[in-house]
């Protein structure tokens, strides 16, 4: 038999990913369904533009070459990051989440993150030969909320995708995710229910509102039109997310009359109720979220008058942000506007210049 020994340096990594591993799966079972502090703040832009910690790494125009540069210095990839200057959610994402010892760590070890701002005019050229704009390589990625975060491996292929903010514990889960190749094997979801709570207490009680339609859940659209947009609510119980999304954002009479507009119904994604979807398939609740690859509640995703999926909410939100795309959706502005931010960007505009 042959014995393989490891160097000191090898051991010392080792040691890092396996404690990080087990981090992630303390972390995950214990902040998941307890009061997390990173949920809550104010998501109004920012007074002063953010600055990237001195450790981002400047791309030199092409992702290819940034991505060698990653190889020789024997990262595991590289990281896009898709932010803007005055957002909150990014923010919380670099005080929060990369302000932590350990994620900072890791991250540094296995990843050069590359810093792109949404509306910037640089050229860059990904790692598919085509040449972008920045403002144009986040529309590639269908970047509508930031931070959004790409994942190339050392091919330069795009492994995984964030769109949003997510809280440190959920953050630490996908880095381990990529980095240890799992993404080859499972879906994010799979990977992260090893760590969760059972089912039975994410089948617990969900926050009953007025304007949610009862069962039994018929949503088909396939054959006739609805009457309004569709509203479509991915919750759990023993969620507190889903308990602050209804206490904050949902609490405020601005987003209920919005929502009220809509047809809007709440499922428990670990659920065998009977649904038939927006497409027209009879499934069940459960089954339906691993189709549309729910890996976080709450999930809000909305439907037109023909099934068709317009937007979806699958990372933290906090008023502005829900309002405003409660607004894109119900003034119709999708129909003429596929770029959410672009929108977003004209009625600020429109909102200062008559201030």
């Amino acid at each position: 038999m042959t014995v393989r020994t490891i160097s000191p340096q090898q051991r010392g990594q080792l040691c890092r990913i396996l404690l990080f591993a087990t981090c992630f799966v303390a972390l995950t079972a214990a902040c998941a369904d307890k009061d997390d502090p990173f949920l809550e703040f104010d998501d109004t832009l920012l007074e002063e533009e953010l600055v990237y910690p001195d450790w981002f790494k400047i791309s030199i125009g092409d992702l290819n070459e940034d991505i060698k540069e990653a190889k020789a210095a024997g990262k595991s990839g590289i990281m896009v990051y898709f932010g803007q200057k005055l957002c909150a959610y990014c923010e919380q994402f670099l005080q929060e989440n990369l302000g932590a010892p350990d994620i900072e760590r890791y991250v540094r070890e296995h990843y050069d993150i590359i810093p792109f701002d949404i509306w910037g005019i640089e050229d860059i050229i990904d790692t598919n030969g085509e040449t972008y704009t920045e403002r144009e390589l986040s529309l590639r990625y269908k970047t509508n909320f930031t931070p959004s975060l790409v994942f190339y491996d050392l091919a330069g292929k795009p492994m995984f995708r964030l769109r949003g903010y997510y809280p440190p514990y959920k953050f630490r889960a996908a880095l381990n995710y990529v980095t240890e190749g799992f993404y080859k094997e499972e879906t994010f979801k799979e990977y992260l229910d090893r760590a969760e709570p059972g089912v039975f207490f994410r089948l617990a009680g969900l926050n009953e509102r007025d304007f949610f339609s009862e069962p039994p859940y018929d949503l088909d659209r396939s054959k006739a039109p609805g009457k309004n947009h569709l509203a479509v609510f991915f919750e759990q119980g023993n969620c507190h997310a889903c308990d602050l999304l209804h206490t904050g954002p949902l609490n405020e009479q601005t987003t209920v009359d919005e929502i009220f507009k809509m047809d809007s119904v709440q499922l428990n994604i670990w659920s065998d109720t009977a649904v038939i979807t927006p497409a027209g398939k009879k499934t069940t609740v459960r089954e339906w979220a691993q189709d549309l690859n729910l890996f976080y509640t709450p999930t809000i995703i909305f439907f037109d008058y023909n099934g068709q999926e317009i937007i979806r909410i699958d990372s933290v939100v906090q008023y502005y942000r829900l309002v405003s795309v409660l607004q894109y959706i119900n003034q119709k502005v999708y129909l003429t506007d596929e770029d959410y931010q672009g929108w977003r960007l004209k009625q600020r505009k429109i909102s200062e210049s008559e201030s």
